[in-house]
């Protein structure tokens, strides 16, 4: 764990990026759940009571009733972002809720697992999707992240193994395409590593990997946990975003901040580099999805050499009218890795990312009034 002055020392940004007004009423939500202002909304959740007999449901009974509670949530939340009241986390749960629905939902799809877009529909608890998991989740480490976007800084990582991507540039190849090297965890497990984090002054829950989606079988339940013990932590949704709508809907209600990744401005790019269908149309309507509720959100863009016309300032034109209030961060820290070196038929990755490159990258992003961040 890093202690509490190196990261004072080494992110001093960290300490006054609150002080631009922009950014705090773009990230306002989060910002009064990070300072133990309002309470995260998995507790919310947690405390909107559900039918008890909600087990006993088919699937689309069970997705019925979680769209009822989920317009129910919205109230509520609502009611908290205008004015908040973080003492319910104090509050005992109810028998059944909102958050019990979605554990049940959650379990349920693993055994045809519709989690991700790859839509596999494998019984993980019997084999390994094409996230390359089965039903048991395996992290590879926990840790105070100093490294993230200064709103986030300390950031409680979580790096799960396992991915259902497959971008040949991938800087965490080691993980994300070999999930052995992690180690098996269960929601207990993920709960004791949350307070840990908490307690060692992590301003949120930073749920990563590899991709933290085919882990939410085990995620949402750690939530329960929490909210029992009355823990408040803002969830941090570190993800390239490829879920399915079953796979949002479950997230939605549970999410603080969200940091998804943007990589492609068109398919042929998503399926040459991550062998992604309809990457644009997943992402986009995920992302569409979060900014059409007016969460807080930072979208990462991580230019690519050569990239700069046919991905980038098609994201960055999208987010404008579809995300206005999102905020940018434009990354600049792409070089080859995985496969583009040992590989000739990438060759044109083979390379780092031009200054010139980036700046076209910048300059497009100012000129379309996007608010970035490092």
């Amino acid at each position: 764990m890093a202690s509490v002055s190196l990261w004072r020392l080494y992110r001093p940004d960290a300490l006054v990026v609150f002080n631009n007004p922009l950014i705090k009423s773009r990230l306002s939500w989060y910002y009064m759940v990070m300072n133990d202002q309002a309470p995260a909304k998995f507790h919310i959740a947690a405390r909107l009571e559900a039918n008890d007999d909600y087990a006993s449901m088919s699937i689309d009974e069970l997705w019925g009733l979680h769209d009822k509670l989920g317009e129910t949530f919205d109230k509520v939340w609502g009611e908290h972002r205008e004015r908040p009241n973080v003492s319910i986390i104090k509050d005992p749960l109810p028998k059944s809720s909102f958050l019990d629905v979605k554990v049940e939902l959650v379990k349920r799809i693993i055994r045809n697992c519709t989690l991700c877009e790859r839509r596999c529909g494998i019984d993980r608890t019997k084999r390994k999707g094409a996230c390359m998991l089965d039903l048991r989740p395996r992290v590879a480490s926990y840790f105070i992240h100093l490294g993230e976007e200064a709103p986030l800084v300390p950031s409680g990582t979580i790096f799960f193994t396992g991915c259902n991507l497959r971008c040949v540039y991938c800087q965490n190849w080691d993980i994300s395409q070999k999930p052995e090297n992690g180690v098996e965890v269960n929601e207990a497990d993920l709960a004791s590593m949350q307070i840990e984090l908490r307690i060692s002054e992590a301003r949120n829950i930073n749920w990563v990997g590899g991709e933290p989606t085919p882990n939410l079988h085990v995620i949402i339940p750690s939530m329960r946990i929490l909210a029992e013990k009355g823990v408040n932590v803002p969830q941090l949704w570190n993800s390239n975003l490829y879920l399915t709508i079953e796979g949002m809907k479950l997230i939605l209600h549970l999410i603080d901040i969200w940091l998804p990744d943007f990589k492609y401005g068109n398919d042929e790019c998503a399926l040459r580099y991550s062998v992604a269908p309809r990457y644009v149309e997943v992402v986009s309507r995920n992302l569409k999805m979060i900014c059409d509720r007016d969460e807080d959100v930072i979208i990462r863009h991580l230019v690519l050499p050569g990239h700069v016309e046919c991905c980038t300032k098609p994201i960055l034109n999208w987010v404008t009218h579809n995300c206005p209030r999102a905020v940018v961060n434009i990354m600049n820290q792409y070089h080859p890795d995985y496969l583009v070196p040992r590989l000739s038929r990438y060759r044109e990755l083979n390379r780092r990312v031009t200054g010139s490159e980036l700046r076209e990258a910048y300059g497009y992003a100012e000129r379309m009034g996007i608010v970035r961040i490092d």
